[in-house]
């Protein structure tokens, strides 16, 4: 076994900015890293150009089919792949240099994105087009993916590891504020075939950003042997760690009944509200607000004790607001929800994630992510056929407030047990070494 400390000796010397502590300093520790601050930026434009998709499509399937079932179905595909493939990615992440692996992926991304934007401006879309494109664009996520958070905490020391999360949860939630107003205006202005042109043009500045960081060589003594004896490793490596099982679980659950607010939001917004696209926008983009608030929270305490327990705590207070937001009739008050189920949510995953992240090791941390990942992106598209089928049989509001209610039992179940979800210092002393 090999000592990450020329990693870290590498990192230090590459920090800039201020050594001091206190609040600011804490809350954006990782941006003072060279190398993370351009793939921050980088992924800032894309995801806000993603974004901007994102609404455009939800609004046009439903426009185009007036079927909440169909939209789950978009849904399906968009996020399915990670089913198929993320545990695929995972291996090819800890084999292949993670940099190479993320280009080729945002190259993909970006022709499928052109592709839909021609076919709409010519006037030839069909909803299975859609349909394809989404499993294509996912297919290619799937590979990404696992790469790009096994990248993460290679870019910065280990104490800013959660740090580094918290930021990044941050600027996938700063694009849902920004993406989605830009897609409200563009949509309403030109049309859908413009916020997918634009998520196409987004692709270019995250391409720049791989192309000019240094990433650091994770040395493997697994790399001769064959895919499935390395898959089996990664699962090895999680189910000898309970408290990893045990995240993995929560992260399942979380996504599998959690992520429908944002699929089914377009339904909310027409169905129970009246409301337009640029109204359906302004409603993802409170949400979005709440998420950045939650995860500049969650990037200001990255050094607090007890991140398991807190997390189960906002999960079970995202729950109580799914809840409420699906039986709401008031759109006042279904924003205040939203905001705050952004704000709950966002800090779940970071915290999640974080605690999953400092219990691996550098060699292993593509396979690793890859299972996380697998339940907790995996859990999105079964969620939403699920939640779909509930809301075509009876209706939105019987699918979120069941999710809802299921939820809540899961997250108090664990908090009343007292399960304790925080690596312990063997694990955390292990973790700070590579295979």
């Amino acid at each position: 076994m090999s000592s990450s400390l020329p990693q870290e000796q590498a990192l230090e010397s590459e920090v800039t900015g201020s050594r001091h502590g206190g609040p600011l300093g804490r809350t954006f520790s990782a941006l003072r890293y060279r190398d993370f601050r351009l793939l921050w930026f980088g992924a800032f434009t894309s995801t806000t150009g993603t974004w901007m998709q994102t609404v455009a499509q939800g609004w046009l399937v439903l426009q185009m089919t007036n079927s909440p079932f169909l939209l789950g179905v978009d849904g399906f595909l968009a996020t399915g792949p990670m089913l198929l493939f993320s545990l695929f990615g995972g291996v090819v992440a800890d084999r292949m240099e993670r940099r190479k692996i993320m280009l080729f992926s945002q190259y993909m991304q970006m022709s499928f994105a052109f592709v839909l934007a021609l076919l709409i401006w010519l006037g030839q879309v069909q909803v299975w087009h859609i349909f394809l494109l989404s499993f294509l664009t996912g297919s290619a996520q799937s590979f990404s993916g696992p790469a790009y958070v096994s990248l993460l905490p290679l870019l910065v020391k280990r104490k800013d590891v959660s740090n580094a999360i918290a930021m990044n949860s941050m600027q996938f939630n700063l694009a849902r504020v920004v993406g989605p107003v830009l897609a409200g205006i563009a949509f309403a202005t030109w049309g859908p075939a413009i916020c997918f042109a634009l998520n196409g043009v987004s692709f270019v500045a995250v391409i720049v950003a791989l192309m000019m960081i240094r990433t650091p060589v994770v040395k493997t003594a697994e790399l001769k042997s064959g895919i499935m004896d390395e898959m089996r490793a990664g699962f090895a490596f999680v189910t000898r760690r309970r408290k990893m099982v045990l995240l993995t679980f929560l992260a399942f659950a979380g996504t599998f009944l959690g992520m429908p607010i944002v699929t089914f939001m377009p339904v909310v917004a027409k169905s129970i509200f009246a409301l337009d696209a640029s109204g359906y926008a302004s409603m993802l983009t409170v949400y979005g607000l709440g998420s950045v608030v939650g995860a500049l929270a969650v990037a200001a305490t990255t050094h607090a004790a007890k991140k398991g327990k807190i997390a189960l705590i906002l999960q079970a207070s995202f729950a109580c607001l799914l809840v409420g937001f699906g039986v709401s009739r008031s759109l006042p008050l279904s924003m205040v929800l939203a905001f705050f189920a952004g704000a709950c949510i966002v800090g779940v995953v970071s915290l999640y994630s974080s605690l999953v992240q400092l219990a691996t090791t550098d060699a292993m941390r593509g396979r690793v992510m890859s299972i996380f990942m697998l339940a907790f992106r995996g859990g999105m598209p079964l969620g939403n056929l699920l939640a779909g089928y509930v809301a075509q049989r009876w209706s939105i509001t019987a699918a979120l407030a069941i999710n809802g209610t299921v939820l809540a039992i899961v997250a108090i179940a664990f908090i009343a047990r007292g399960t304790d979800l925080e690596e312990e210092p063997r694990a955390r002393r292990a973790a700070s070494e590579t295979v």
